[in-house]
Formats: structure tokens, sequence, C-alpha cells
């Protein structure tokens, strides 16, 4: 004991720094293993195993296709969601530059498919024609908008827009993981700093009654092995608020529920399910040709509605022209939407379907938002901090011993 008490006297500097630097390791390799979870976005080494990418960049589809299904299967349902837009209002926000693209379309196409017809027609006879063109144009629009409403799932796939959308935009799939989990993340940190000077004050106490060099090395592996394993448990157990005397015991993120489904909610409307993003997805993705053939048939019916021209015009002749049309009235359609874009976010309120129905979600249910990205190459991040806290503890037993 005298020895141990001697020893204390004589190195008390690094006994006292002892549980501050098992505090240091715990939070480094808190940081470490957070950064590694997220960065880098591509693979940095030696292919296959010489090297790291960032967990979630790394299995970015299957996190993707897990985000979607909780998405489509819990969150939001397309369909209802598309039933708040008033076809009424979006005619009127549409108005001006609907009658413009009509009179576009018209006047290429005539010209274009029977251009000595366009020529010998008077000024005001071609006027007349395509303000009789658009005076249909508005029931044109409430026709189109219920018939994607009525064949939503046969014209728009979500769920393959989804993933492509999260898996094409890493960035994109990072951020909506990291920005939903920061405090989560903060709080991994901080645990780190508090076991690890727990920790810390053990060592302390082992190291001056052995002097086994073994000691460091080992503590500092536990260190980091431990805080991080309990770090990661902690921010979803206990998953129902457990009260011990005075105080409530409940998993972090679990706590968070209300905040994380607005920041959820927010993302998702922003940077996924966008109006641009669900056009774009109908008229370019897998079942862009069934939008294609509503457009035909809607633009079809508009065409044999202008009696003096089916008269006129040859069956052939015509049939090619309402192809035309419906082309023409496609590559118009992102152009002339994007003048009801404000009025199609607001009316569909994306974000606060999703966080109203996040806070309906079961504790399982809503764990599993964030845990994916937690579980998968868990135990690599745990080793990372183990190795880590083993390596600084060897650097005390040569700074102890030298």
């Amino acid at each position: 004991m005298d020895a141990v008490l001697h020893d204390l006297a004589l190195h008390w500097p690094l006994y006292a720094a002892m549980p501050f630097i098992a505090a240091l390791i715990g939070y480094v390799t808190k940081r470490v293993a957070i950064e590694m979870m997220f960065r880098p976005l591509e693979f940095v080494g030696i292919p296959p195993l010489l090297g790291w990418q960032g967990v979630v960049p790394k299995h970015g589809g299957r996190m993707a296709a897990v985000a979607t299904e909780l998405l489509t299967a819990n969150l939001l349902d397309l369909r209802e969601v598309l039933e708040r837009i008033d076809p009424v209002i979006i005619t009127s926000e549409l108005e001006q530059p609907l009658l413009r693209a009509v009179d576009h379309i018209a006047r290429e196409v005539i010209a274009e498919h029977h251009p000595r017809l366009w020529e010998v027609m008077p000024t005001l006879a071609q006027e007349m024609l395509i303000k009789h063109v658009q005076a249909g144009a508005p029931r044109l629009v409430r026709e189109f908008v219920d018939d994607v409403r009525a064949n939503l799932d046969e014209v728009l796939d979500v769920q393959h827009m989804t993933v492509q959308r999260l898996t094409r935009d890493k960035k994109l799939l990072v951020r909506l993981i990291r920005e939903t989990s920061r405090p989560e993340m903060a709080f991994i940190a901080r645990m780190g700093i508090y076991f690890g000077f727990g920790l810390g004050l053990v060592q302390t106490i082992v190291w001056a009654v052995t002097r086994e060099p073994w000691v460091l090395p080992v503590f500092g592996g536990v260190i980091g092995l431990f805080t991080d394993w309990l770090a990661i448990k902690l921010i979803f157990v206990p998953r129902e608020p457990v009260r011990v005397g005075r105080v409530i015991f409940q998993g972090k993120f679990q706590r968070r529920r209300a905040e994380v489904a607005r920041q959820y909610g927010e993302l998702i409307a922003n940077e996924v399910l966008t109006v641009q993003n669900l056009l774009d997805a109908v008229l370019r993705g897998p079942r862009a040709d069934r939008l294609a053939a509503l457009v035909e048939s809607v633009v079809s019916e508009a065409v044999d509605a202008q009696m003096p021209l089916a008269w006129t015009v040859g069956g052939t002749r015509l049939k090619e022209m309402k192809h035309a049309a419906a082309r023409k009235a496609l590559e118009q359609l992102p152009d002339t939407a994007r003048h009801a874009e404000g009025y199609l976010t607001e009316a569909m309120d994306v974000a606060k379907v999703i966080g109203q129905r996040m806070l309906a979600l079961t504790p399982l249910e809503f764990e599993g938002l964030l845990r994916p990205a937690f579980r998968q190459d868990e135990w690599k991040l745990i080793a990372v901090g183990a190795v880590i806290g083993g390596f600084v503890g060897e650097l005390q037993v040569l700074l102890m011993l030298g």
C-alpha cells in the first residue's frame, strides 16, 4: 500500500489525467464512429477490403428501400394528398400559361400538318379557331386532373421514384438521416465523455494497484467498445417511458418524436416529393407511356370537338395531328405546371401529412426510421472504437513507463 501511495504522490499529474484521457477516448471514438457512418460518400482505399465507405452511402439502396417502404406503407397515401388539389383553383392558376401553350401548340400542329389550310385561312379565321380551341382548355385541365387521380397507380410509381431519388443522390440520403438524428449524434458523443470518465476512474485505481502494462490498453479498448455500444442502445431503448422514482427513462429518439416528425416531413416534402420531382417521375418514370396514352386520349377528345377542323382534315392527317398535339402538350407540361407549383405545394402539404402520420406510428415502427442506419455494420463502428481506445491506452503505458 505504501508503494501505491508513493507512486501516486510521485506521478499524481498522470493519475489525475487518466479519467480525463479516458473521457477523451470516449468522445473521440464516438465522433469517429459517427463520421464513419456518413463519410466518405464513395469508397476510399484499395478495394475490396482495405478502405472504407460511409455505412449510409454504402448501403444506400437498401436504406432507401427501407425509408421508402416506411413512407409509402405508413406515412403517405399519395392519392389522398392529390385529392386536396382543387381542379377549379389549379385551372385558374394555369389560365394564362395554358392559353399561351394552347395557342403555340395549335398553331404549330396545324401549320406543320396542314400548312395549305393554314395559309389560305384569313387571319380572323385563324384567330377564331385558336380561340375556339382555347375555350375548351379549362375543361381539358379539369378532366386531366381527374383522370390522373383516377389512374394514379397506372401513371406514377411512387416507390420507384423515391428509391431512385435517394439512391442516385447519396448526399440527400445522408442528409435525410443525419439531419433527423443530429441530437442523437451529439448525445452519443456526450455519453462517450461521461462513460469514459467513469471507467477512467476505475482504470486509474486498477493501474495504481497493479502497475500492469496491459491495464491501460485493455481499459482503453473496453471504454471505446462499451461506450459505443451503450450510447447507441440508449438512443432507442427503452421504447416506452419507464418511471424509476421521479425519473422517467426513454430512448432519446423516441422522446423527440414530435420534433423528428416535423423535420422528416419537411425534408421529404422539400427534397423528395416535390411537385417537380413528382412531375418528372410521371413524365420520365417507368409508367410514362401510360401518361402519354392518357394525354393523347384527352387531347384527341379536344381535337374531335373542333368540328370545323375535323370536317376539313382527312382521317389519317387528323390522327397525325392528334399525336403531334399530345406530344407537344407533354413537352409543354413541365413549364406550364411550374406556374401552379406554389398552389400545388401548399394544397398537398406533404410535410404536414407525413408529420401527423409519424406521430401515430408505434414505437417500434418509429424506431425503424433511424435504426437501419445503425444496425448495418454497427459491429464495425463499435470495433473501431475499441481499437482506437486500445491504441490510446498503449500510448498512456509508454508515457507512464517512459
